[in-house]
């Protein structure tokens, strides 16, 4: 029996907004096939979005958990072939690229010891923009985690294209905090993609520059970092400038494409495309890193241009096809519910599937409201373009004539990978079987144990010479016999061994190293077959002297019968 007061109950009561004439996306029901696509993998740390930098402050991690819905909403998890939920990475990886001193500060300070501390987050920047909050060192685990796990797996080569939405933080330096951002998963993933790859591009599409990223790898050829941002010299961070092209080994690898207020998706598209065509066929890179800052949108927070979240995703599709392995990262972006549309969209584009103007019903219906529910509401025209065609094409120009330095791609030298952390397993003992499947499985188990030698090598009983370990020698005997043509040496193929009866004949035998050997006299020898043995003497031959025997054996054998060597000892 039912209440009256227990008629409305939670199961009953309203759990989605009443959209009314205004439809809902029907999420997808087909799985991928396998063999159908380019292989798409989708990391998402558990918990990554339950993180809070603080009330007032832009940067709200709970965009995650927005956009992970709406993928799962309208079904993409079936169009993508692997979901991780990936593990934070450790402090040793973290210290690939940081400070041990800088990440030891991470990993011990609270909201509840920060006073005690206040003399290193001065000194490590960790204020105002970035603030301490309550497991900050876990939130960058998590998102540093996946964007190596993502690296990985495009090494390993068990995926084509890598997703990260939680990563993408550029501004991180090796030993401080900068702009929300307090560890460089970036150049982490980087880092990890160079143990494989010999050239990596880095595509910035941010509204604030990736100055972390290009002064990580400023002094690199390998490593070309591209960004197009907004640049009046006080905008943070304040750096990016078209003349700033890299130094020492980069110069010329670092490409800065700054441009004004107020840019719209066909002057957007249009640099974007060019530059970005012309960097690729100059510098070939064998993978690329983009990084998918969606402050970039009209109506951002923080940022001032007017792309819409479609133009925004046709970045995103352009360098898709290129069909170079991709790992895609987040950003920037501070209006959280055009973020999530705009990164759910851009999930759809890697995975090359369709998804209606509709959002599907989750239960963040309300942030979408004001909206009528749409994954394209309109967000240009909100600011005055102060960028012009001649200012577009004079960037362009200038990023040409630098292109035109790089004469080719750079190359590198072709080594052993060196082993990642993962790998490490130096102390432990293993097989030769075990390395070969962990450098490859092409040759795991195909290597011989057997003793190979060469066809015309002679094998001369017990005391082969080459069955003995440690420092070989040879014998040359000093024969007391007599030429056999006076005053000259006898000439003929020599077996270079002694004879089996020399020290019966009187004959001195000296050892001397191989290298003196072939120094002094090089003889020819002539290849006997290790399986044709001396014939066994018949009855009939008991009786006949050893020389006779001898004679009589090498006759049927037709091998060549030895000449002694008259060799002069002073």
């Amino acid at each position: 029996m039912v209440r009256a007061s227990q008629a409305t109950t939670f199961s009953s009561s309203a759990y989605f907004d009443d959209r009314g004439p205004h439809g809902t996306a029907q999420p997808i029901t087909e799985h991928v096939n396998p063999h159908s696509r380019p292989i798409v993998s989708y990391f998402f740390p558990k918990g990554v979005g339950e993180h809070h930098y603080g009330e007032r402050h832009p940067m709200k991690p709970h965009r995650l958990t927005l956009t992970n819905a709406l993928v799962m909403g309208y079904g993409l998890d079936k169009q993508i072939h692997h979901i991780y939920n990936p593990r934070p990475a450790t402090q040793a990886e973290l210290e690939m690229y940081h400070d041990h001193d800088y990440i030891d500060f991470l990993s011990r300070v609270t909201p509840n010891n920060q006073n005690e501390m206040r003399h290193l987050i001065d000194t490590f920047n960790c204020v105002e923009d970035c603030p301490i909050f309550s497991e900050m060192y876990d939130f960058c685990r998590m998102y540093a985690g996946a964007s190596l796990a993502g690296a990985r797996k495009l090494t390993a080569g068990t995926c084509d294209t890598a997703i990260n939405w939680s990563g993408g933080l550029h501004h991180a330096k090796r030993g401080e905090a900068s702009g929300f951002c307090y560890v460089n998963d970036i150049v982490l993933a980087i880092l990890e993609l160079l143990r494989y790859h010999p050239r990596v591009l880095y595509i910035d599409i941010d509204i604030h520059h990736g100055d972390g990223v290009e002064l990580a790898f400023y002094h690199s050829n390998r490593v070309m970092t591209v960004s197009f941002h907004k640049y009046t010299g006080d905008f943070f961070p304040g750096t990016g400038k078209l003349d700033d092209n890299g130094a020492s080994l980069g110069k010329h690898f670092c490409l800065n494409v700054p441009l004004q207020d107020g840019i719209d998706d066909d002057m957007y598209l249009t640099i974007f495309k060019t530059v970005i065509e012309d960097t690729v066929t100059a510098f070939r890179p064998t993978s690329i890193v983009l990084q998918c800052g969606a402050d970039s949108l009209g109506c951002d927070r923080l940022g001032a241009f007017n792309l819409s979240i479609a133009a925004h995703g046709e970045c995103v599709n352009f360098v898709r096809k290129f069909n170079v392995p991709l790992l895609v990262l987040g950003g920037g972006g501070y209006t959280i519910k055009n973020v999530s549309r705009c990164w759910t969209y851009e999930t759809a584009v890697l995975v090359g599937a369709t998804i209606p103007d509709e959002l599907p019903a989750t239960v963040y219906d309300p942030f979408f409201r004001d909206s009528q529910w749409k994954l394209h509401p309109p967000l240009t025209g909100r600011v005055e373009n102060q960028n012009s065609p001649t200012s577009l094409q004079r960037i362009t120009i200038s990023i040409r004539n630098k292109l035109r330095y790089l004469q080719g791609a750079p190359s590198v030298a072709m080594q052993e990978i060196p082993p990642d952390l993962e790998g490490w397993l130096a102390d432990e003992e293993r097989k030769q079987e075990e390395i070969d499947e962990e450098r490859g499985t092409a040759f795991a188990g195909e290597r011989r144990s057997d003793r190979t030698m060469a066809r015309n090598e002679f094998f001369e009983g017990d005391n082969d010479i080459d069955q003995d370990e440690g420092p070989v020698s040879v014998k040359r005997t000093v024969s007391s016999r007599k030429p056999r043509a006076s005053g000259k040496r006898a000439r003929g193929k020599a077996r270079g061994r002694p004879s089996a009866n020399a020290k019966e004949d009187g004959e001195e035998i000296e050892e001397i190293p191989v290298a003196a050997a072939s120094r002094t006299t090089k003889p020819r020898r002539t290849a006997k077959p290790r399986a044709r043995a001396r014939a066994k003497p018949a009855e009939k031959d008991k009786d006949l002297p050893d020389a006779d025997l001898e004679a009589a054996v090498d006759a049927e054998t037709d091998a060549p019968t030895p000449v002694d060597l008259d060799i002069d000892i002073s």
